[in-house]
């Protein structure tokens, strides 16, 4: 039989590359069908790939930590006669560090590294229309959309890649660097004693240090945050609300609604629905900037920024505006018990229109939350805290909350973005008015 081969699956909707984490096995294992054999990272959720079939390991040929796209071959599984196999292939206990070192280059963009001698080139000359030519190679779906969306020539931007492809990590490096020489006015000395980041001297070590290669999950939010800043006109405004009504509802309905719907009673419903409401009075908020156009959305596709131990990660709540509350509950709790166990599926991570992220859980009082992009707006929840506020000509003790919603200026102006606010304040304070949409 056929050694069969064991690819990287279909990952979701818009991404293409994901980084290989762990081999559960070693060449020569034996292996049964449905078995986890490695474990991929993506820029969204960890997923585990599974053996086809039966047999045994018969090599393992991308590395951990090494990029891949998909359809991209990770090994082989043999025919097994139900014993361990011997195999030419040594066992990958190759570290991060040492694999860049083999590598020429490890990029965002995908690599296929093979396990194995590389074969003798070939003695002919390579026609003149080779894809080795980098200004011929086609570009990966990602790199195509920034470079078209920052208006760059690929020609002009030297690739780091296999074979000299251009890379994600190539472009933003670009857009980096005209940032910084469109934000500082550099003398020609200056200029000549810029050393990139690619050549300067490693950092020596320290035993009182640890160095921790980064996942896969890390760098895209690193850079999503950065592009985020670059590429936005941000801007951030807060108001502030009452809670009072809400615990009062909560306290005296949590009890049935935990026994009837399973799920607790929590704040996020309300404002995922007092978010609902106001996003419809005011669309730009819903809204993106892509080129030159603006794309409207009506549809309400909620995110939640959910922390875990690998990072943050932003689960949808998809129609959230046709969502009972209680689905809504439901529905958070188990994203929450899923994004600490890996467990959220790729469909899960896509397709948001706005994202509320509530760092008050953690204790925070007041933040600037940076924007989720392409999306125009995020708005942040902070920590409960009772403060003497006026109501007619009296000081009483309340429970408030900041609210701060950072939004794109490009889009979205701030008559808009203070009346989004203002609304979420109504529904809140007025819990009746979600209920009545009014």
């Amino acid at each position: 039989m056929m050694a069969i081969e064991l690819k990287v699956p279909t990952l979701g909707e818009s991404v293409t590359e994901a980084t290989v984490a762990k081999w559960f096995k070693l060449p020569g294992d034996l292996v049964s069908i449905d078995e986890p054999l490695v474990e991929l990272e993506t820029d969204k959720v960890t997923l585990e790939v599974n053996a086809p079939v039966s047999g045994a390991l018969e090599s393992i040929i991308i590395k951990e930590g090494t990029d891949v796209e998909v359809g991209a071959v990770l090994g082989l599984i043999g025919e097994s006669s139900g014993e361990k196999i011997d195999t030419l292939s040594e066992p990958v206990t190759q570290s991060a560090s040492d694999a860049e070192k083999n590598m020429q280059v490890t990029s965002l963009a995908s690599v296929t590294a093979v396990n194995a001698p590389m074969p003798d080139l070939p003695t002919t000359i390579p026609d003149k229309q080779s894809t080795r030519n980098p200004n011929l190679m086609p570009l990966s779906p990602a790199v195509r959309k920034l470079v078209e969306d920052n208006g760059l020539d690929p020609k002009n931007i030297l690739g780091t890649g296999r074979d000299g492809r251009l890379t994600k990590g190539d472009i933003l490096n670009v857009l980096d660097h005209k940032l910084q020489s469109s934000a500082v006015e550099l003398t020609q000395d200056k200029i000549e004693n810029l050393v990139p980041i690619a050549n300067q001297a490693k950092r020596p070590d320290d035993p009182r240090e640890e160095r921790v290669r980064m996942t896969k999950l890390r760098k895209i939010i690193a850079a999503r945050l950065k592009e985020a800043q670059n590429t936005a006109a941000m801007l951030t405004t807060w108001n502030e609300i009452d809670l009072g009504a809400v615990m009062d509802l909560r306290i005296n309905y949590k009890e049935e609604f935990e026994n009837k719907h399973g799920a607790k009673l929590g704040f996020m419903s309300f404002f995922v629905r007092a978010c609902c409401i106001a996003l419809k009075e005011w669309p730009s908020i819903n809204a993106e900037v892509s080129g030159d156009e603006l794309i409207y959305k009506n549809y309400y596709n909620v995110g939640v920024a959910v922390g875990t131990p690998q990072g943050l990660v932003v689960p949808i709540l998809k129609d959230a505006d046709q969502m009972r509350f209680s689905q809504i509950e439901s529905k958070i709790a188990d994203f929450g018990r899923r994004a600490r166990d890996g467990k959220l599926s790729m469909d899960e991570m896509v397709g948001g229109t706005f994202t509320i992220s509530n760092g008050g859980v953690f204790g925070s009082l007041n933040s600037m939350p940076i924007l989720n992009v392409p999306q125009s707006a995020i708005l942040g929840m902070h920590k409960i805290q009772k403060r003497p506020v006026a109501i007619g000509n009296e000081v009483v003790i309340r429970p408030m909350m900041y609210l701060a919603l950072s939004y794109d200026h490009r889009i979205v102006d701030g008559r808009e973005a203070v009346s989004f606010l203002v609304r979420i304040k109504e529904c809140i304070e007025d819990p009746q008015r979600i209920m009545l949409d009014v």
